[in-house]
């Protein structure tokens, strides 16, 4: 059902059962999957891929071009997978040329007044809570959960399986299956309760743990953790997804408290 009080550009794709409601724009560069739901007041401009499924709450703002002052007009996107939900007042920038899109991921949810910026790389069944804020350029991994009034800085990279405490302050990285809080932002343990819920058996939960207690309480500097895990510790997905995240991070990670 498409509203008769709602503005859609000719240009427009919209797919199969998609519900438009009252006074929703949708600009011409635009595609939206079956089975979306617009609701009234949201806005989808230029340059939006929205997948199948998907809720769009009142005066949720999808692919607003950049707040980045390098920006010159160029074509980009803002790409939402299937099942995705975005609540009221959630704003979601469009690339810019440094990547050119900016993607959320599958079955994702961004709370009320959420902001995700320019060129972000948001995986599947990530949350992120209210008034949440995401900076340019950065990347966050398959079911991270970011709390309310997370403040992230552009180009950080949070892992899979994260948990961010409300307010946190992401000014680095943040490896893979921790809890974070604090400020500056620490590394407070395993997200055990998470992983748990999500199917880990405890004996890859205890891995994961020992390996994070290497890392953080044996007291060696990165470099020596991570020859002592990668020594230590026989190859699974778990322990070379934790040694390539932290040796590829260019910002470094957080500390223990």
């Amino acid at each position: 059902m498409i509203s008769n009080l709602a503005f859609i550009h000719p240009e427009a794709k919209i797919g199969k059962d998609v519900i438009v409601e009252a006074f929703a724009y949708i600009a011409g560069n635009v595609i939206i999957g079956e089975g979306t739901w617009v609701g009234p007041n949201a806005t989808i401009l230029d340059g939006a891929r929205i997948g199948k499924y998907c809720k769009i709450f009142p005066s949720a703002v999808v692919s607003g071009i950049p707040q980045d002052l390098k920006f010159r007009g160029e074509e980009s996107t803002a790409e939402l997978g299937d099942n995705t939900t975005l609540r009221e007042c959630v704003t979601v920038n469009r690339g810019t040329a440094a990547v050119g899109r900016t993607i959320i991921g599958n079955n994702c949810l961004l709370m009320a007044y959420s902001h995700i910026g320019h060129d972000c790389l948001i995986g599947n069944n990530v949350i992120v809570g209210n008034s949440a804020a995401l900076a340019g350029e950065v990347t966050v991994d398959d079911w991270a959960i970011l709390s309310a009034g997370t403040m992230v800085h552009q180009f950080a990279h949070i892992g899979g399986h994260v948990m961010i405490g409300g307010g946190g302050k992401v000014r680095i990285d943040v490896p893979p299956f921790i809890k974070a809080d604090r400020d500056p932002l620490s590394y407070l343990g395993l997200n055990s309760i998470g992983l748990t819920r999500r199917g880990f058996e405890k004996e890859r939960i205890d891995e994961i743990h020992d390996i994070y207690r290497a890392i953080y309480l044996k007291g060696m500097n990165i470099s020596q953790a991570l020859d002592f895990v990668e020594k230590e510790f026989k190859s699974s997905p778990d322990r070379d997804y934790i040694l390539e995240f932290i040796r590829k991070s260019e910002r470094g990670i957080i500390r223990a408290r």
